[in-house]
């Protein structure tokens, strides 16, 4: 007579683990939503602060003084030029520069760049040796309304993925941009 073979033991094995791969994945999936989410929310958050500004000034004062608490980043500057004239924004204080050194930092520069690095853009002054990962964000309107960069400086890395990522602060540049816009259509 033929002898029973149990495959019951190996098979239950096998389902376990492959249970076992698919319940880590799905604890990365929802730790990545929620890490996500937050992202979205923060985003947001700054996003309005922005549209709530009262003169280039105050939005200027309140994306490099206030946005880092909000977004959860160690430093945030910003470059403009403005006709011939040129201005930097760290610490929610405005400073004069050359526009030739704002346009130079454009050039090439694509729309979003994240990036680790050993030591942050200039445009963080004397904390670009804290700066360990950065993201960098041009804000394009056309002539005759401003245009510069946006710079977002951490001391460790960025938790935000690359492609999610760049579109949330595509979007971050695109509502500086569009209020640097709206003042200048109300001068």
């Amino acid at each position: 007579m033929g002898q029973v073979i149990h495959f019951e033991e190996a098979a239950v094995a096998r389902l376990r683990e492959r249970l076992g791969v698919v319940e880590e994945a799905n604890q990365d999936l929802i730790a990545f939503a929620r890490g996500h989410s937050g992202a979205v929310a923060s985003i947001h958050e700054a996003a309005l602060a922005a549209v709530d500004s009262t003169s280039i000034e105050n939005l200027l004062e309140i994306v490099s003084g206030r946005w880092p608490a909000i977004l959860g980043v160690d430093s945030v500057a910003v470059a403009l030029v403005t006709g011939r004239r040129g201005f930097c924004a760290k610490d929610g204080r405005l400073e004069q520069v050359e526009a030739g050194f704002v346009q130079r930092m454009l050039l090439p520069r694509a729309l979003v760049e994240i990036r680790s690095v050993s030591c942050g853009h200039a445009l963080f002054g004397t904390g670009l040796n804290d700066i360990q990962a950065e993201a960098l964000i041009r804000i394009d309107s056309p002539a005759p309304h401003p245009f510069g960069l946006l710079a977002l400086g951490q001391r460790g890395r960025f938790e935000l993925d690359c492609g999610h990522g760049s579109e949330l602060l595509l979007f971050l540049g695109q509502v500086v941009a569009s209020a640097l816009r709206r003042f200048g259509d109300s001068s």
